[in-house]
């Protein structure tokens, strides 16, 4: 399901339970600067929708049939779009798997489908100008059962992921490990949050990180960072 227009943010929901989808659509058409423009009941509908209606934001139901979430979210990264979406995951629990798997293919955040109306919103509208929705908590829980249950990563992987860091912006990083945002790792630097966007965008670019979501995953599975 399609709509035309030109609204402010362009949304498409994904999910495969239609009460799911309709309830997100009402929450957000109801935003004068949110529109869905799209609906797609798999992971397998996804790429077509997004090519066909040139979304801002994808909520991306994590677990689909046909095509999981997952798999999806990397199809939308790796398509070669001019103007990628944004992703954010929509799932029911926090401490699933499937969600750690999606940020880690390049989902800018998730949230919750329990949360409130003005949660919602304000979480597409975050994503959408670009920034992270963290959950440093939910990112430290699942990031510490992948080390319990997964390889220790490498040691010449944790070099070549946070070796190259200065000393200001391996502080930047944890501190964004913690879900500090930009003024508030200002006022703990004591320093202007020009000079921390400054870092936090050399951080990105020597960790190969889309975002900061991106960074925080890095930070703790290459260990620069531990799960506590």
């Amino acid at each position: 399901m399609t709509a035309t227009g030109n609204p402010g943010i362009r949304v498409v929901i994904a999910d495969d339970e239609r009460l799911v989808r309709l309830g997100l659509r009402v929450v957000l058409d109801a935003e004068p600067d949110l529109t869905v423009v799209g609906e797609a009941a798999n992971g397998a509908e996804v790429l077509p929708l997004v090519r066909e209606t040139r979304p801002d934001v994808v909520l991306m139901d994590v677990r689909m049939p046909e095509l999981d979430g997952i798999r999806a979210t990397e199809l939308l990264l790796a398509a070669g779009l001019p103007e990628p979406p944004r992703i954010l995951v929509v799932t029911t629990f926090e401490n699933d798997d499937y969600v750690y798997q999606a940020l880690r293919a390049g989902a800018a955040g998730f949230l919750l489908k329990r949360a409130r109306a003005e949660e919602m919103v304000q979480a597409v509208r975050l994503v959408a100008h670009g920034d992270s929705l963290l959950y440093p908590a939910a990112i430290r829980e699942l990031a510490a059962g992948q080390a319990r249950t997964g390889p220790a990563a490498p040691e010449d992987r944790k070099d070549s992921r946070t070796g190259r860091l200065t000393d200001r912006e391996q502080q930047v990083l944890r501190l964004m490990a913690v879900g500090l945002n930009n003024g508030e790792i200002a006022g703990e630097l004591v320093v202007s949050p020009e000079t921390v966007k400054t870092h936090v965008g050399s951080v990105l670019a020597k960790l190969g990180a889309r975002d900061r979501t991106q960074a925080v995953i890095i930070a703790y599975e290459s260990g620069f960072v531990l799960p506590k």
